[in-house]
């Protein structure tokens, strides 16, 4: 087929999905169009060596990617990214009805952040038999204060536009399908495809003496945390929990992000010497680490919209054969527990988190590595990218078939 793909964010990016899956449509024989902006993700600044203009493609032999122009505002503000948003879907229109004219069927890779785009460009494309994945939903009716609320629910709404207009909606957690069918999808139209991660990466590692120095002071269990320290993660909550063990287990914290000057904050205050940060790795180093720690914590505050989002530190972790303490509610909770990969319990609740470290800290190897491999199985049989492509490229036929 002849297949467009739309993406706000795309490689060098860290936007694996949408990425993976148009080199992997081509590799399949499909002649794929990407159409994106330039790179600025997560500083807001437009990467260096790269120039915003009108006309810039690449292509290979089966893939094509145009980026359009965008705004970059880099202070992260609401204003600056409703800024970055709008402009994109300006410049997306004004390119996509010709770079996109012919193709069989669209994808469309849809955070908040495409909202606009997408709504515009399936107007201006007419029936383009599309397929949109959903990666994050929008409820208009979430409670937000001033320039935030008003936002909010203007990108519901052309969220909701999308949904109702898309041939076929696939969703990345699966309680989110509830959601979508509430804001208008048919519930016919809408399936399940979770995401996957970089399985080039991501494999289960031995660790080497380095990650082990890094991680591992003795023989205590060590629980690590990879990734972002936001406010979405609520990581001072495993702080409390890993104080009340401070004899019994340690916690590695690996990353950073705006709560993380809060969260170390916090580690002081309590004197939490079982409690440790290592600055942000590569991606190419995580395997290496998770190897050499006993269990990695995901970690999701208790808000509404994230019982329906399996954040991607989880599929790295299961790909990688690593056992996992889950401290979070919905699809997540539910994915480890059904998978027995490891402990959940409820999110923002550190008395139950430290019962669960503790009840980590006394499991023995064998069985930790039990649990490992269930996870990697379900990972293998539920997320893996060949599952998820298959998926896609079944929904993009029956989309154009429609």
């Amino acid at each position: 087929m002849r297949i467009g793909i739309l993406s706000y964010h795309f490689p060098p990016e860290p936007a694996f999905i949408p990425g993976s899956l148009a080199e992997e449509l081509a590799r399949r024989g499909h002649e794929v169009r990407v159409l994106t902006g330039f790179p600025d993700y997560p500083g807001g600044h437009v990467y260096p060596g790269w120039r915003q203009r009108w006309h810039h493609e690449t292509r290979s032999e089966r893939l094509t990617v145009r980026r359009v122009p965008r705004y970059a505002g880099g202070d992260g503000s609401v204003r600056s990214r409703m800024a970055g948003y709008l402009s994109f879907a300006g410049s997306a229109s004004l390119v996509g009805r010709r770079f996109l004219a012919g193709v069989d069927a669209l994808y469309v890779h849809q955070p908040p952040a495409t909202a606009f785009a997408a709504a515009a460009l399936l107007r201006l494309l007419g029936r383009v038999p599309t397929v949109l994945h959903v990666q994050d939903v929008w409820a208009e009716e979430e409670p937000a204060a001033g320039e935030h609320g008003r936002w909010a629910g203007r990108i519901a709404g052309a969220m909701a536009r999308t949904y109702r207009a898309a041939d076929r909606v696939a969703v990345a957690a699966p309680s989110m399908r509830e959601l979508v069918v509430a804001a208008g999808a048919d519930p016919a139209r809408v399936d399940v495809v979770l995401n996957w991660t970089d399985e080039r990466i991501f494999q289960p590692a031995r660790p080497s003496p380095a990650a082990r120095r890094l991680v591992r002071r003795d023989d205590r269990c060590v629980v690590m945390h990879a990734g972002t320290i936001g406010a979405r993660q609520g990581l001072e909550t495993a702080v409390r929990a890993a104080v009340a063990l401070d004899s019994t287990m340690d916690l590695v914290l690996v990353g950073s992000g705006e709560q993380e000057r809060r969260v170390r904050g916090l580690a002081a205050e309590l004197r939490a010497d079982n409690v440790r940060f290592v600055e942000r790795r590569s991606p190419l180093d995580m395997p290496e680490l998770y190897a050499a720690a006993d269990y990695q914590l995901v970690m999701l505050r208790d808000l509404p919209e994230l019982r329906s989002t399996l954040p991607g530190k989880l599929q790295a972790a299961l790909s990688c054969a690593a056992p996992v303490v889950a401290s979070a509610g919905g699809d997540t909770a539910e994915l480890v527990e059904r998978a027995r990969a490891g402990l959940s319990c409820p999110p923002e609740d550190w008395a139950t988190l430290a019962d669960r470290f503790w009840l980590a800290a006394t499991i023995p190897p064998g069985a930790r590595a039990d649990m490992g491999r269930r996870g990697r199985e379900a990972y293998l049989r539920q997320m893996s990218m060949p599952a998820g492509v298959d998926r896609i490229e079944r929904l993009l036929y029956d989309a154009a078939a429609r």
